[in-house]
């Protein structure tokens, strides 16, 4: 076993850039695809001084099986997978790289509000099987009409920047933001619901607000709104969205995270013709991966350069 103490990454890989900053410590990968079982037995056998998340939970049991364990780092923003009561109670430090996939993010939001209000995904389909719908197809003109962010962080604002350059009216919900730019309109939930042609979602995953969009919210939803999740898929109630866009109360769903990943298959947004789908890869870009990566490992030394030194035997 290797001398250096050990950095736990539950994922395959890392960024160069970003293990040339931790070229101190062993790095031990988890694998694609690691399950919470896997990262309890991995800690045990390195007795990891920080873990740098990028797949799985990491839980108490986790943590427990890591004495040395002082930093828990996430490779992007949001720490819902982390148990972070939990380290607190063991005096483990939780770091995000927050803003680092921002733009990544953002970018991602707009592909799936255009590919929603423009027909892409369909009409690429039409006219793969020989089909030319100019004549009877109308789709969507979003300059004009007013869109509704929930969470105005650095992914929320990146997005709303981009809106008002279409010239839609930004309007956004989000208790803890402060200095708005004067294109982003601070309103209540209410007036969201309301309002909004659209609505995108861009906030952590709490207890308070897990399921916010749900039966009732969408109810209260102009009729044909356009729903874009490109932050955590528990905000969303699943089953209340799919009858909301069988009702024609929702005209688009453009989804990038789900409530259980990765998806089950069957799922029930599968074969629904009022849904786009990706698979949670907002923040996956080459420039993304460089900067959160970076960012995690910069995180992580941060945090073990004032942490009491711990045997790793």
């Amino acid at each position: 076993m290797s001398t250096r103490p050990a950095i736990l990454v539950t994922a395959a890989d890392l960024a160069p850039q970003a293990l040339e900053l931790l070229k101190d410590y062993e790095i031990v990968y988890a694998g694609k695809t690691p399950q919470v079982a896997d990262l309890v037995a991995l800690a045990r056998e390195h007795n990891p001084v920080g873990i740098i998340v990028r797949y799985s939970s990491i839980t108490p049991e986790v943590m427990d099986a890591a004495p040395a364990l002082k930093v828990i780092s996430k490779h992007g923003s949001g720490t819902d997978t982390i148990d972070k009561p939990a380290a607190a109670a063991r005096g483990i430090a939780v770091t995000a790289a927050v803003g680092a996939n921002a733009a990544a993010v953002a970018e991602q939001a707009l592909a799936l509000l255009l590919a929603c209000a423009k027909s892409v995904v369909q009409l690429n389909a039409r006219m793969h099987a020989g089909h030319w719908d100019k004549a009877t197809h109308k789709s969507v003109e979003l300059g004009g009409r007013t869109i509704g962010l929930i969470g105005l962080g650095a992914i929320g604002l990146r997005f709303a920047k981009m809106l008002d350059a279409m010239g839609m009216r930004v309007i956004g919900f989000d208790p803890f933001a402060k200095n708005l730019p004067p294109y982003v309109q601070a309103v209540d939930l209410d007036t969201v619901w309301r309002e909004s042609d659209a609505i995108s979602l861009h906030c952590p995953l709490t207890a308070d607000n897990r399921q916010l969009l749900n039966a009732a919210t969408l109810a209260r939803c102009k009729p044909g709104v356009i729903v874009v999740n490109t932050a955590r898929g528990g905000l969303i109630d699943e089953p209340a969205l799919l009858a909301a866009v069988q009702s024609g109360q929702v005209s688009m769903a453009g989804l990038d995270s789900f409530a259980v990943e990765p998806m089950t298959a069957p799922h029930i947004f599968h074969h629904q013709s009022g849904f786009i789908l990706s698979p949670h890869i907002g923040g996956v870009t080459r420039d993304a991966y460089v900067n959160m990566g970076v960012a995690a490992a910069t995180n992580t030394l941060a945090v073990l350069a004032t942490a009491p030194a711990t045997a790793t035997a």
